[in-house]
C-alpha cells in the first residue's frame, strides 16, 4: 500500500502517535471527540500545548511528516530496521488537517517534525512545500513550529525561517560517543550546523530591525550578576566550543581545555553559502547607522534565486551528510521552482521570531547530569537557544546497547533537569555550582535548589529585610516574583513572616533559611541532617535511606557509645517507621 492509498485518518493515527516521542513543548494527550465519521474523532495523541508570549496556553496539532526513515538510530522507534506500519503525508494533506482541526477549534497551531524520508533534502523540501501552501494558499496565520532536518540545504532552512514562528534541531544524544554508538548516521557537527545557521539568521534579522543581536530574556536577569546571559559570561564563552563537551562526555568539564570557537566556526562555515550571504549583510549593517528589512529580503531572494542553478551542488552536500544512509538514495528535487523563487513572507514576517530550541534524550547513552547541564548552559550562551528540552528515554527497541525493554523511563531525573534548567535561566545559577565532577548527578530526593542550599548552610539564614535580590533567589521557597515583591515591599516597612506568607513565599521550605528582623520562624537548628529530613517529607524517607545509607542515619537507641554492634540500614529504617 503506497502513501496515497493509506486513508488520511489512518495516517493521522500513525504519525500523531509517532510524534509523541518528539519533545518540544509541554505535551499532553487530548480526549476531545467529534461526530462519528468526522476527521479527528477519538484521536488521543496529536495535540500538544505551548504558551504564547502573553501567557495563553495554545493547542498545537503535533504530527510527523513521515515515519519512513532511512536512518537506523538504535534508540528511535522509527528506525529503518523496525518492522512497523509506515506512512507519509502529502503537503496537501497536512494543510487539510490543520485547516479542519482549526475550524473545529481543536488547535491554534502546528508542530511538524519528521523522520528522514529518502534524504534530508527531500524531506525538508516537502515540509517547506506544506508550510508554504499553509501560509499562502490557505492563509493560515497561526503558530507554527517546525523541526529542521540536519543535512538539508541551507537555503530551504533559511526560506522556511520566514514562514514559521519557531524552529528547532534535535541534538538527541548529548555525547559524541553516544552518537557514534547508537546513531552512526549522525555526527555532532552536522547536528550543530543548522543550529548555527538559524542563530545567524535570527541575529541578522534582529540587527536589521535595530535590536540587539541576542534574544530577549527574563527582565530579572539584568539584576543578576552571575546570570549565564550576562555579557561578561556570554563573552567568555566565545572562546569555547560545545563540541568539546560532547566529545568528553565522561570527563569533567574544565574551562581551559576547550577549542577556540571562532576558529572552529570559520572552518565549519567555509563552504556554506548562507555564511557568505548573511555575513555580507552583517558587514553592511555594521557600516550603516540604521539597517533596513530590504537588506535581508535581497539576501534571501539572492540566496533562493540560485536554487535552480545549484541543484547539483545541493545534492552533493546532501550525499555528504548521508554517508551510511540506507540504500544510498539520492535526493530527488520535486519541489516546484516557484516555491523557492519567492519568499512567501507574510507582511511584517520575521525570521524565526520565537527563537529556536533543541531536544536531548536522557538515559540512553550513559551521560551524567553534570555533562547534560554543562552542555545546556553552553547551548544557551553560545547559540542563544530559547529552550532546551529533555526527554526521558523510553525503551522500545531490543538492543544490547540500550536499556532493556520494560526499564522504567528516568522521569524523576528528567524532572530534576528541568528544575535545574530553570535555575540556569532565571535564578542566576551556573552548571558548575549545582554539580561537579565529584557530584555528577542530582539528588533525586531533593530539588536542585534545596540540594544546593543544604551544601551551603554557611551562608544561611539570610535576613529578608536586607538581603539582595540575587541572594533572595537562592533561598528555597522564594521565586522570581516573590523576590521582586520582597524587594519592593520592604521599602515601605519591615517585613515579618505573616507578610511573606501573603506574598506567596513557600514558608514550609523557606523557614529553614531565613530570618525576619533577626529571628527565625521557629527554633530551628541549622543542621544538614535535620533540615534534609524535613524537606524530604515522610513519603521520601525510606527511599533516602536506601539511596544514601552512608550519608544519612536516623537517630536511635543504637547510638549509645557503649553499644559496639554496627547499626544497619534495616535497623535505621525500622526505627524511622516505628517498627522498633
Amino acid at each position: 500500500m503506497t502513501e496515497r492509498e493509506i486513508p488520511l485518518e489512518r495516517k493521522l493515527k500513525i504519525l500523531a502517535d509517532a510524534a509523541k516521542y518528539d519533545v518540544a513543548c509541554t505535551s499532553s494527550g487530548s480526549s476531545r471527540r467529534g461526530k462519528k465519521g468526522h476527521l479527528g474523532n477519538t484521536v488521543s495523541a496529536g495535540i500538544c500545548h505551548t504558551f504564547s508570549s502573553d501567557g495563553r496556553c495554545v493547542s498545537l496539532l503535533k504530527i510527523l511528516f513521515s515515519n519512513d526513515c532511512v536512518f537506523d538510530c538504535k534508540y528511535c522507534p522509527s528506525r529503518a530496521a523496525n518492522e512497523k506500519e509506515r506512512a507519509t503525508f502529502t503537503p496537501e494533506e497536512i494543510c487539510r488537517l490543520v485547516v479542519e482541526f482549526y475550524r473545529r477549534n481543536y488547535i491554534e497551531g502546528l508542530f511538524l517534525s519528521s523522520a528522514v524520508v529518502k534524504s534530508p533534502a527531500y524531506t525538508m523540501e516537502r515540509m517547506y512545500e506544506a508550510i508554504y501552501m499553509l501560509r499562502n494558499k490557505y492563509h493560515f496565520n497561526g503558530y507554527i513550529h517546525v523541526k529542521a532536518i540536519p543535512g538539508a540545504p541551507d537555503d530551504i532552512i533559511y526560506a522556511l525561517g520566514f514562514l514559521v514562528d519557531r524552529m528547532s534541531v534535535n541534538l538527541e544524544l548529548p555525547t559524541a560517543e553516544g552518537l557514534k554508538r547508537l546513531a552512526p548516521n549522525k555526527k555532532p557537527k552536522n547536528l550543530i550546523r543548522p543550529i548555527q545557521q538559524i542563530q545567524r539568521g535570527i541575529q541578522t534579522q534582529r540587527v536589521a530591525l535595530g535590536k540587539d543581536s541576542r534574544m530577549e530574556r527574563a527582565k530579572g536577569n539584568q539584576y543578576l550578576s552571575n546570570s549565564i546571559f550576562n555579557e561578561k559570561n556570554t563573552s567568555s564563552v566565545e572562546e569555547k566550543s560545545v563540541f568539546s563537551i560532547m566529545e568528553d562526555a565522561q570527563k569533567s568539564v574544565k574551562k581551559n581545555d576547550n577549542v577556540n570557537r571562532r576558529q572552529n566556526d570559520a572552518a565549519f562555515f567555509k563552504e556554506t553559502r548562507l555564511e557568505r550571504d548573511i555575513g555580507s549583510n552583517i558587514d553592511t549593517e555594521n557600516s550603516m547607522s540604521v539597517a533596513t528589512n530590504s537588506s535581508i529580503e535581497n539576501s534571501l531572494n539572492s540566496n533562493i534565486g540560485r536554487r535552480g542553478r545549484e541543484n547539483a551542488a545541493m545534492s552533493d552536500n546532501t550525499s555528504q551528510m548521508g554517508n551510511g544512509m540506507s540504500g544510498g538514495v539520492e535526493s530527488k528535487i520535486t519541489l516546484p521552482s516557484h516555491f523557492l523563487q519567492t519568499t512567501g513572507k507574510r507582511e511584517g514576517a520575521q525570521f524565526v521570531p520565537a527563537g529556536q530550541s533543541t531536544q536531548m534524550i536522557i538515559g540512553a547513552s550513559g551521560e551524567s547530569d553534570f555533562h547534560l547541564l554543562s552542555l545546556t548552559q553552553r547551548l544557551y550562551q553560545q547559540y542563544d537557544l530559547k529552550r532546551v528540552f529533555y526527554s526521558a528515554y523510553v525503551p522500545l527497541n531490543d538492543d544490547p546497547e540500550l536499556p532493556a525493554i520494560g526499564t522504567a523511563p528516568p522521569l524523576l531525573r528528567e524532572h530534576r533537569l528541568y528544575q535545574a534548567d530553570w535555575l540556569l535561566r532565571y535564578y542566576g545559577f551556573q552548571a558548575d555550582e549545582l554539580l561537579s565532577s565529584d557530584r555528577p548527578n542530582f539528588n533525586t530526593m531533593l530539588d536542585p535548589k534545596c540540594d544546593w542550599a543544604l551544601r551551603h548552610l554557611d551562608i544561611y539564614p539570610v535576613e529578608i529585610n536586607r538581603a539582595s535580590y540575587d541572594v533572595l533567589l537562592r533561598v528555597p521557597g522564594i521565586g522570581t516574583k516573590s523576590a521582586f515583591r520582597i524587594v519592593k515591599a520592604r521599602k515601605h516597612g519591615t517585613l515579618n513572616f505573616e507578610h511573606l506568607k501573603k506574598m506567596g513565599i513557600v514558608l514550609k521550605r523557606a523557614k529553614y533559611f531565613i530570618t525576619c528582623s533577626g529571628k527565625m520562624m521557629y527554633r530551628i537548628p541549622i543542621e544538614e541532617d535535620f533540615i534534609t529530613r524535613q524537606l524530604i517529607g515522610e513519603d521520601g524517607k525510606q527511599n533516602w535511606e536506601i539511596d544514601h545509607p552512608q550519608t544519612y542515619r536516623q537517630l536511635s537507641l543504637f547510638d549509645d557509645f557503649n553499644f559496639q554492634s554496627e547499626v544497619t540500614v534495616e535497623d535505621s529504617s525500622k526505627t524511622l517507621f516505628g517498627q522498633m
